[in-house]
């Protein structure tokens, strides 16, 4: 009997960023410790697992590590674009307004591609935390 279950892991990272539409602090540079929960969805394999939590990590950790105390600029912000270019500070342009909710769909497009070749996951789920008490959750399944 196939049995379908979820398993999940947390990483975490530093970041910065700013909302240069914003009308309030958040229009300034500033930065988070973020969380990201990615719990996938499957069939066991004949050892009771449907994957390590190990391999999960060698999958994630690719996109952390890119992003990790990095600055995160919209491809829009032309004032930061400016003030990054040769200046040897890590940073990674984005063609995106750096909302934890553009966020969520970023991380999910990037790792829905990497958990893909493994069949017996069915669907990925993500809750990216910002802060401790706001965060933003997407999901995808081989059926959507």
């Amino acid at each position: 009997m196939k049995r379908s279950l979820r398993i999940a892991r947390e990483f975490h990272w530093e970041m910065g960023h700013r909302l240069p539409f914003h009308e309030s602090g958040c229009a300034n540079i500033h930065g988070h410790s973020y969380r990201l929960r990615v719990e996938i969805e499957g069939s066991c394999d004949e050892n009771g697992m449907l994957m390590d939590y190990g391999d999960m990590k060698r999958l994630v950790m690719p996109v952390i590590d890119r992003l990790d105390h990095c600055f995160l600029c919209d491809d829009n912000d032309e004032l930061m674009k400016g003030f990054l270019s040769g200046s040897g500070l890590k940073h990674v342009i984005v063609p995106f307004t750096t909302t934890a909710e553009n966020l969520v769909f970023y991380f999910l497009d990037e790792l829905w591609n990497i958990f893909t070749p493994y069949p017996q996951v069915t669907a990925l789920r993500l809750r990216l935390q910002e802060t401790e008490i706001s965060y933003a959750e997407a999901e995808r399944s081989r059926e959507s």
